[in-house]
């Protein structure tokens, strides 16, 4: 029996040419000109579109993430439906897919795919991509999986995957352990399998969580400006370990002082934060004052991840369990 696939279509370069009025890409590739241009689908699976919107990802907002896997589980509730692939851009792909990720249900295949190239450009992308997402959606080895993020023939995983290079079509990297797998002559081959993680289903979203990069001589000024404006959360991309400037501890201190989560994750690209140094603004002492660990996520995907942790529980012990008993 054949596959039958949802497309949900978001935006993003994918759906882009160049206007030549202005000289620069904008939505105007149509659903149905995108998917002319792979050959033999029909071959693989059945295809049903949904139009979601024809937002550039720099446009997309929590409350389009939320609207969004609210679209993505009403296509994976139905008993027909092999796997659910999205289309999206590229900016903010890997916050949106984390999102799905943590707040979705694993067992069917969800595959989320964009491109580098617009429509006008040479070597466009767009539909060798969706074309290798759609073949991973229908496997059977794409089960259970978590959420899966396809460019370039490389399948990741959208708790690891980030955008590495502004222009590169293999831009999307799993920096800390490579990719899951590749699709190779329209078949996926996976070559390791990650630990499930439990998933969170949404009533609503809490989006007010502010994300600050420590730097040298950093004060407290913009973490006690967020604490004025009411934010829920605060995500640190700290130094290295996971320390920060004796100046920046103490708005961290005022801010756990007033109930507010303080998530403390690295500015380095791999590795993971630990209670390592001692002194005054390292990772023991904003540890043991209180401040959650976000262990080896980047800033974007913490403050993600906060944002969950908070649509499902203000209680500071259940949010600390939630990073820290579940690093991913």
């Amino acid at each position: 029996m054949k596959h039958k696939i949802a497309i949900v279509f978001t935006g993003g370069t994918i759906s882009m040419k160049v206007d030549p009025r202005i000289n620069a890409a904008i939505p105007a590739l149509t659903n149905d000109e995108i998917l002319a241009m792979i050959t033999n689908i029909e071959r693989y699976a059945e295809i049903e579109v949904v139009n979601f919107s024809r937002l550039p990802s720099p446009h997309v907002t929590p409350d389009v993430m939320f609207s969004l896997a609210q679209t993505v589980k009403e296509q994976l509730d139905r008993d027909e439906i092999t796997g659910v692939v999205v289309t999206h851009g590229t900016d903010t792909l890997e916050e949106t897919a984390y999102f799905l990720d943590l707040v979705l249900p694993p067992e069917k295949p969800i595959v989320i795919v964009g491109a580098m190239r617009s429509g006008s450009e040479l070597g466009y992308d767009g539909p060798s991509n969706l074309a290798a997402a759609i073949c991973t959606a229908i496997s059977p080895y794409s089960q259970n999986k978590g959420v899966l993020v396809v460019m370039n023939n490389e399948v990741n995983a959208a708790r690891e995957v980030t955008k590495t290079n502004t222009l590169a079509l293999n831009t999307f990297r799993s920096p800390e352990f490579g990719p899951l797998g590749i699709v190779d002559n329209d078949e996926v081959i996976y070559y390791r399998t990650l630990e499930p993680h439990r998933h969170y289903p949404l009533h609503q979203l809490a989006d007010r969580v502010a994300l600050f990069k420590a730097t040298t001589g950093a004060n407290s000024d913009f973490i006690q400006h967020a604490i004025d404006l009411g934010y829920q959360g605060i995500v640190i991309e700290a130094l290295g370990r996971g320390n920060v400037p004796p100046e920046m501890a103490e708005g961290i201190y005022r801010a756990l002082d007033q109930n507010i989560p303080v998530v403390i994750v690295s500015r380095c690209p791999t590795g993971r934060v630990l209670d390592t140094y001692g002194y005054e603004g390292a990772g023991k002492m904003l540890h043991d004052r209180g401040a959650i660990f976000g262990y080896n996520l980047p800033g974007q995907k913490a403050r993600i991840k906060l944002m969950v942790a908070l649509s499902v529980s203000n209680d500071l012990d259940v949010i600390r369990a939630i990073f820290e008993n579940q690093p991913y």
